[in-house]
């Protein structure tokens, strides 16, 4: 075994030091959040705040928790996600895979098909008009159906179905697979990375938005979570929640951002470890050719 040089042992401390700063600094942020939801309203208007809660109190979560709404949107999030995510896998997974086969007549119009969905889209109001038309509004096909493939998630899988060996598939329909036996039985146990970045990628998507559900859901328990928070936000920095005294809304208005990201980040933060391996691999591979 060759002993490092001097110069690479320092190469590795110094990239070490570097590496650690950069992590703490990225930290830094997220534990300050947690902290400013758990203190009190002097201390945070007073920037008392860092590292710690100070004031430590709970009547923010209080209100959210104690409040059958939140729950009953939580779950309408939950399920939103599940739904819109599965959907937006099956049609992005056989897009990409049609695209992958180079002797695909027409492919280079349905890739230029795609990529025009990146620069153009036909407006808020059409969209609007055409998801009313079709009667969508007020179900989980409104979120579903209009964001089910992101042009940029279908390139990746391409790419990387392009980099699987051909051979594989030829050998399969030598054995009698059909096109959808080579896919399920071959192409996607061989993509398990790249599928577990693209569910995090959509799952992620999915959970944080809620402009779609604002602009398609008329009843309040219809409305994922994020909604449910920006309305508290709105509530508690406008001087009005119903149920709430004049202390409470004080203590809301101080912390109640804090709350909301903690709220709506936690269960990504928690799914996301398990999927952190097949990452970086998941993005990488088959963007190399040679």
């Amino acid at each position: 075994m060759v002993k490092p040089s001097r110069s690479y042992r320092v190469f590795q401390g110094v990239n070490g030091v570097v590496l650690t700063v950069v992590v703490l600094v990225t930290l830094y942020p997220f534990v300050n959040i947690i902290a400013r939801s758990f203190s009190g309203e002097r201390q945070i208007r007073a920037g008392e705040v860092t590292l710690w809660p100070k004031g430590f109190n709970l009547t923010t979560y209080k209100i959210v928790f104690q409040d059958s709404m939140f729950w009953r949107n939580y779950g309408n999030t939950v399920f939103y996600t599940v739904v819109s995510t599965a959907v937006a896998m099956v049609l992005t997974t056989c897009y990409a895979y049609v695209l992958s086969k180079k002797n695909l007549k027409g492919r280079t119009a349905l890739v230029g098909v795609a990529v025009f969905t990146m620069f153009f889209t036909g407006g808020l109001i059409p969209q609007y008009v055409l998801i009313t038309s079709l009667g969508l509004k007020n179900s989980v096909w409104a979120i579903a159906l209009p964001n089910a493939i992101s042009v940029f998630n279908l390139l990746v899988m391409k790419a990387f179905f392009e980099s699987l060996p051909s051979e594989l598939e030829e050998a399969a329909q030598i054995d009698g697979l059909s096109t959808y036996g080579i896919l399920l039985r071959i192409v996607l146990p061989l993509s398990k990375a790249v599928v577990a970045t693209m569910v995090l990628f959509y799952s992620v998507s999915f959970w944080n938005s809620w402009f779609s559900a604002f602009l398609y859901m008329d009843s309040s328990d219809l409305m994922p979570v994020t909604v449910y928070l920006r309305n508290l936000i709105q509530g508690a920095t406008g001087g009005s929640n119903a149920g709430a005294g004049t202390e409470q809304l004080s203590q809301v208005g101080a912390n109640i951002q804090a709350v909301t990201i903690v709220l709506t980040a936690l269960p990504i933060i928690c799914v996301y470890p398990f999927v952190q391996r097949y990452f970086v691999s998941g993005v990488m591979l088959g963007a190399v050719k040679g």
